[in-house]
């Protein structure tokens, strides 16, 4: 059967839906059914180790009871409404508490990491305006990566998301780690924006703290900070954000993912005094954020996510975490020590094993894919970026499951040609 358009339609067993990131034509597509814990289900009943979080969101793990039932009494109490000068207590609640964790006194709610991203930019632009408005250039580390709409796209750097798009995206300036005060003295830069510590869709790059040494402590009249936790924020490398224990002072964060355990889509940009107040005057003048999203501070989502901030507490999530970084030394330094692999990257629970691809021999499917498959048939599900396995599993894991991946990897390695 042909499209209008003349097109063939895709294979039956994909149906109407088109995957992000994937080559509709020939990928290989996984189909999950079921999940529980740490564990994905397919549609042939099998069980695999869910080693990225589902990309980096699942922190307690999938379908923990507590969160369904905050999920379920929430939406039979309000399911949704509308933030647009109106208000609910669920989102209300989450405001205060993530602001206290941040140390930030005001949250701006959306829906996923690009919004909150580019509700940050917005902000930053706007915050100008007024004080200073030539002051419209961002600045970003090398290999960056916020996100895919317009904006977050325009302060990432990695070709394979973004060369299709350079004539729609705006130019910014790439940091290297060692001119930042060169960068911070100039009068055109409206903020930097920086992962903390870990670029992960870099292949879990590692950024020196010294990286981010010239962001503490700044004047009035500097650049604004906004630090992007939406990857590495909830426990995901040590601490509930990776910025406590750098020598940042951001005026704005960025989270996502994690935010609500990983079962609900919820992101917020938390902004300083400074940058909320940028934006109050009487409504004449008509200075008020312009910027917003239907479902921002949904009722159901702030649930969820408010009953993941609990289990963070009553079930000690982040010593658990610390537990499992501890179990990962030993079979990692091992994974380091295999000829087939160039590098380990390590930080927290965000892991990236580099492949020496130049070991495997060449065919249309990479070597990391095709470890990847194998690791599928030993009951792990992981995605490669590029040439590195990442293992970014569930805070909630167990020893057995990580150190299991880990011993997978390495019979992989030398079972794929």
């Amino acid at each position: 059967m042909r499209q209008a358009s003349g097109m063939v339609n895709p294979p039956a067993t994909r149906g109407a839906l088109w995957l992000p990131f994937t080559q509709m034509q020939d990928a290989l597509v996984r189909r999950f059914v079921r999940a529980s814990g740490s564990t994905l289900v397919d549609d042939s009943g099998r069980s695999v180790f869910d080693a990225t979080s589902s990309i980096w969101t699942i922190v307690h793990g999938h379908g923990h009871p507590a969160i369904v039932t905050a999920v379920a009494r929430q939406a039979a109490e309000l399911d949704h409404a509308t933030l647009l000068g109106a208000s609910n207590p669920r989102a209300e609640e989450l405001a205060e508490r993530l602001c206290a964790l941040a140390g930030l006194p005001y949250a701006f709610f959306a829906s996923d990491g690009a919004s909150a991203i580019e509700a940050a930019l917005k902000m930053a632009v706007n915050f100008w305006r007024t004080r200073a408005p030539e002051r419209t250039r961002f600045v970003r580390l090398v290999s960056a990566y916020h996100g895919d709409t317009l904006g977050a796209m325009s302060v990432s750097d990695i070709g394979a998301f973004k060369d299709a798009y350079r004539d729609v995206t705006f130019e910014s300036i790439a940091y290297d780690g060692t001119r930042f005060d060169a960068i911070l003295a100039r009068g055109d830069v409206a903020a930097v924006v920086v992962e903390p510590g870990v670029q992960a869709a870099a292949g879990i790059r590692l950024v020196p703290d010294s990286a981010y040494a010239a962001l503490g402590a700044r004047g009035e009249d500097a650049p604004l900070v906004i630090v992007d936790e939406i990857a590495t924020g909830f426990g995901r490398t040590g601490p509930m954000f990776a910025s406590e224990a750098l020598a940042l002072a951001p005026d704005v964060v960025c989270v996502g993912k994690g935010l609500t355990g990983g079962v609900l889509p919820l992101s917020a940009t938390l902004a300083s005094a400074r940058v909320y107040d940028a934006f109050l005057a009487p409504s004449a003048e008509r200075r008020q954020f312009f910027h917003g999203h239907s479902y921002a501070g949904n009722p159901i989502a702030c649930a969820a996510a408010l009953a993941s901030l609990d289990l963070f507490e009553r079930e000690d999530t982040l010593a658990h975490a610390r537990e499992l970084g501890r179990a990962l030394v030993a079979p990692l330094a091992e994974l380091a020590a295999h000829p087939r692999v160039r590098d380990v990257r390590v930080r927290g629970l965000m892991c990236g094993v580099e492949l020496a691809a130049e070991t495997f021999v060449a065919r249309p499917r990479s070597a990391a894919w095709r470890v990847a498959d194998r690791l599928y048939e030993r009951g792990h599900f992981t995605r490669p970026i590029v040439d590195t396995i990442q293992l970014v599993p569930p805070l909630s894991s167990d020893e057995r499951e990580v150190v299991a991946f880990c011993a997978a990897l390495a019979d992989a390695l030398d079972e794929v040609p």
